[in-house]
């Protein structure tokens, strides 16, 4: 093998396309924008979401919905979840911070205790809001909670 004897595999090099240079191109004439209309002219440009005159799809389907601009996302912490907090750790008051550590809500979560699962331990627990459940149990333990 010579540099001499190189060259590409075959059909791995294709001419490019040049449009719209004479009939002998075979891509003169209409330069494969079809025939006339405002597609065929320069300068063409659509809006987002024309269907070309056809009822676009944002105005044929129905409006539903509603985003409350007030709603409050809480990360959900359980009971249960809690319980095994305080046996992996050994503490027996829990803050949000606990919980974030332990990877139960993010950094900027606001924290909602729920009463799902058991509790053995006397807890004491702060979160931004509990529920009447998690309170019941955590009290029922002699525990505390603090809302933020």
């Amino acid at each position: 093998m010579k540099l001499n004897n190189l060259k590409p595999a075959a059909g791995s090099v294709k001419r490019e396309k040049r449009i719209g240079r004479g009939q002998g191109s075979g891509y003169g004439g209409t330069a494969t924008r079809g025939n006339k209309g405002a597609q065929a002219r320069s300068g063409y440009s659509h809006k987002i979401g024309f269907e070309g005159g056809q009822m676009p799809i944002q105005r044929r389907l129905p409006k539903f919905g509603f985003k409350n601009p007030t709603r409050v996302e809480y990360a959900v912490v359980n009971v249960s979840a809690l319980q095994a907090l305080s046996e992996k750790t050994g503490s027996t008051t829990i803050t949000v911070d606990d919980m974030v550590v332990a990877g139960l809500a993010g950094p900027n979560d606001l924290v909602k205790v729920l009463g799902n699962g058991e509790l053995t331990a006397k807890l004491d627990v702060t979160a931004h809001a509990f529920s009447k459940s998690a309170i019941a149990k955590i009290e029922a333990k002699e525990g505390t909670t603090t809302v933020l």
